[in-house]
């Protein structure tokens, strides 16, 4: 087996993954990612026990017990390029041994579920509602750096997507389904829908402060959009990076988010806070059970 390099696979001086602050001990083998940093104390504060705290740059994880479910809740900052360094990292820390610096002959999943915060593209999905992700559709172009190949439907839906919204140029979109034996638990109080992510707030969002877009149509057409019984519920800024990754990785993945703006009302959630423990508290309750 070949061995991966100090410049690959860089270690810190206890042995812990670079950039996660994490060692292969210290992580759960269930993965909740939140992007905000003080977010993953909002998400601790409800476990029963917490055994190991640990932090580098935005990286925060704190793994422990909401009741015998061992879990980790790690923040990811904000974009697809952090989610490429913690879902990488993540990996490696379950599938590489880190003395011998060699991949374990078998490799085994994670399950990494994202906790974030979304804008609605559809008028019925009202602020502070909560999204399971069926599928990630990427405008990042993350998973274009990787070998991602795709299922019959992804192709046809994302043939259909580049028709439809006219994309053309520098993005190359890609689309991944999310985790089947996952998303199936989020079932009561959940809308469903394409989450697609984007690689920046504003203008790659459709959002116009002083500076022109090329795409000014991009909100109108992400919303119209519809293949089947698909239709695009939500947008943010990690979920397609996650579920890529995840997938060829061998992870199983889903993205979940609470509702704070509704692009199609003009409308902003007036108790942010309240939306995102309420986002948390019921999710907590179903990973317990898987």
């Amino acid at each position: 087996m070949n061995r991966i390099a100090e410049s690959e696979l860089i270690l810190n001086e206890r042995g812990a993954i670079y950039h996660i602050n994490l060692t292969p001990d210290e992580l759960a083998d269930t993965v909740i990612t939140v992007g905000d940093p003080d977010r993953v104390a909002v998400v601790s504060k409800e476990f029963d026990s917490i055994e190991v705290k640990r932090q580098h740059r935005e990286f925060i994880a704190h793994t422990g017990y909401v009741g015998k479910k061992r879990i980790t809740v790690i923040s990811t900052g904000i974009g697809p390029d952090n989610i490429d360094i913690v879902v990488n990292e993540l990996d490696a820390l379950k599938n590489i041994d880190l003395n011998t610096r060699t991949i374990k002959p078998e490799l085994s999943s994670l399950t990494i579920i994202r906790l974030g915060t979304s804008g609605s593209l559809q008028e019925e999905i009202p602020v502070d509602s909560l999204v399971a992700g069926t599928h990630g559709l990427g405008l990042d172009n993350l998973l274009n750096f990787y070998r991602l190949q795709s299922n019959d439907e992804e192709k046809q839906m994302l043939q259909h997507f580049i028709t439809h919204t006219q994309l053309t140029g520098n993005i190359q979109p890609y689309l991944v389904s999310s985790s089947a034996s996952i998303l199936k638990h989020f079932v009561t109080g959940f809308h469903r829908g394409i989450t697609v992510t984007c690689p920046g707030f504003y203008g790659p969002q459709g959002r116009i402060l002083r500076l022109g877009i090329s795409n000014p149509s991009l909100v109108d057409n992400l919303s119209s959009f519809q293949f089947g019984n698909h239709r695009i519920s939500n947008f943010e800024m990690e979920t397609s990076a996650i579920y890529g990754l995840g997938k060829l990785l061998g992870h199983h993945c889903l993205s979940v988010n609470v509702i704070v703006a509704n692009r199609v009302r003009k409308e902003f959630s007036k108790d942010g806070g309240k939306a995102v423990e309420n986002l948390i508290q019921q999710s907590l309750g179903i990973i317990e059970q898987i």
